[in-house]
């Protein structure tokens, strides 16, 4: 089955309108096809990425595999890099903010471009980790600040902008009525200094104004001269200036994690419009935060998870993706290490059924099967009811083992997780006995929801099966039960 679904709308929850809207391509590409343009927000690489910054990068490769496979359009992603630093607060100049880049830098002794690529690269190697098509480009920041500049020099042309009394370019909030469209945040409800006990930047004519260009001052690291003086640009701008460069005015979706929708991404849209003088992005949307084990993320608590923690402990990197897609991607989800195991487990068991079908003549895939999959990413990605079809496939008694393997095998072109690994590797595990796989996978959900009387019934079940389960703490293990030997006679 390669058809398309043409004639299907895709659709995903615009953080501006507050509304599920159609996601189409406004160009074609150069084979004909609809040309998808879609920008996502980067990391700022002074450390590595935690899980819950990878889950907002996952949504881009889920748009882009849900574009291409379920509609046959093509994509062009694209994806900056934050490698000149930026501020705790790019609302204020340097005296009450710190570079994240230059800081720690100087912890490790390199200089901020160093440590830029270091992070940079692993950026990179997680994200292949978890099966995430590259972007089209990668622009970074320090390579792109003519562009910045000229962006810059357009909006003070236009009256947007404006030198402040510190030699700093400032971007004049009033100047632009729409803003606080994605954020709800208006500017006369805004209260000025609000990090910082009410202090203000006198530099600026409105509190709410953001640097678009900052003097050094003492700064000398990663410093550009420029028509105000030598300086950097602040961290708004570069998406501005790179996204309209690799896009075009025109650009279908802008994505990003849902921390970015304020003042980030509202001070971007100031900007890209008011330069150009149209709506620039056409949709806007926001993958929700991460918990983990019912906290934020953060080095103050103590909870910052990596991939390198995940792959430590034994478990699959893709389990982090399985468990991500366990829900929709603009629901606050709270994950810890029984969810990961969990879906470590499941992991696992599909790829060595889908190793044992593929041993069966191929069979036709169920049409409808593999509809209500392509159904599910269309709507918002619903993702936990694409996942619903696939265990469906997996329990359907009915359906030929052949039929069961070309289905897994082409939706993964869309779960991303790498189904077909085990297909003609020898087996080391004794095979488990029917119905087993699905009661283990039953019992980790049980022990991920805390449900231990439920965990208890099941492993009753499976030593009933001959099955023993142990409890470790990267999650169970299972094997066969030994038994007895028989007595002998008499």
């Amino acid at each position: 089955m390669t058809a398309h679904r043409l004639s299907s709308v895709f659709e995903l929850h615009d953080t501006r309108t507050r509304m599920l809207e159609p996601v189409q391509p406004s160009t074609r590409g150069s084979s004909g096809q609809g040309l998808l343009r879609v920008y996502c927000c980067g990391p700022t690489v002074y450390r590595d990425q935690h899980v819950g910054n990878l889950r907002t990068f996952l949504l881009a490769d889920l748009v882009r595999r849900t574009a291409e496979q379920v509609h046959g359009w093509s994509v062009r992603l694209v994806q900056n890099i934050t490698d000149v630093g930026h501020l705790v607060d790019d609302t204020e100049i340097d005296a009450h903010g710190e570079d994240k880049v230059l800081a720690e830098a100087a912890r490790l002794g390199l200089t901020g471009l160093e440590i830029a690529r270091r992070y940079e690269e692993r950026f990179h190697r997680d994200l292949a980790r978890l099966n995430c098509r590259p972007a089209d480009a990668y622009p970074r920041a320090s390579e792109h600040i003519e562009l910045m500049l000229d962006l810059i020099r357009t909006l003070v042309d236009r009256g947007h902008a404006y030198v402040g009394g510190d030699g700093s370019v400032f971007f004049d909030a009033a100047s632009f009525p729409t803003y606080g469209e994605i954020s709800g945040n208006r500017l006369d409800r805004l209260r000025p200094g609000h990090r910082f006990g009410g202090e203000t930047d006198e530099s600026k004519r409105f509190h709410a104004d953001w640097a678009l260009w900052k003097r050094a001052a003492e700064r000398r690291q990663m410093t550009w001269d420029s028509p105000w003086g030598l300086g950097y640009p602040g961290w708004h701008v570069e998406c501005s200036a790179m996204s309209m460069d690799q896009l075009g005015e025109h650009i279908d979706l802008h994505l990003g994690g849902i921390d970015l929708r304020f003042p980030h991404h509202e001070d971007e849209r100031a900007q890209s419009n008011a330069a150009v003088g149209h709506e620039v992005v056409r949709r806007w949307v926001h993958g929700e935060h991460l918990l983990f084990e019912g906290r934020k993320m953060a080095k103050s608590t103590g909870n910052v998870v990596l991939l390198d923690d995940v792959v430590a402990r034994g478990h699959d990197p893709l389990a982090v993706r399985l468990a991500f897609l366990g829900s929709r991607y603009r629901t606050q989800v709270d994950l810890g290490w029984e969810e990961i195991a969990a879906a470590d487990h499941t992991l696992r068991r599909w790829r060595e059924r889908v190793a044992t079908w593929a041993e069966s003549p191929s069979k036709t895939m169920c049409a409808e099967h593999v509809e209500k999959v392509h159904a599910a990413f269309d709507h918002d990605l619903d993702t936990p009811a694409a996942l619903q079809v696939l265990r469906a496939i997996e329990r359907d008694a009915e359906l030929p083992d052949g039929s069961k393997f070309e289905m897994f095998a082409h939706l993964d072109g869309l779960f991303g997780l790498d189904l077909v690994r085990d297909v003609g590797r020898p087996r080391d595990e004794p095979a488990l006995p029917d119905g087993a796989a699905e009661l283990l996978d039953a019992r980790a959900r049980a022990r991920a929801d805390k449900d231990w009387a439920a965990a208890d019934a099941v492993r009753n079940e499976l030593a009933a099966l001959g099955v023993a389960v142990t409890d470790t703490p990267e999650g169970q293990t299972w094997q066969p039960l030994s038994r007895p030997d028989p007595l002998p006679p008499g």
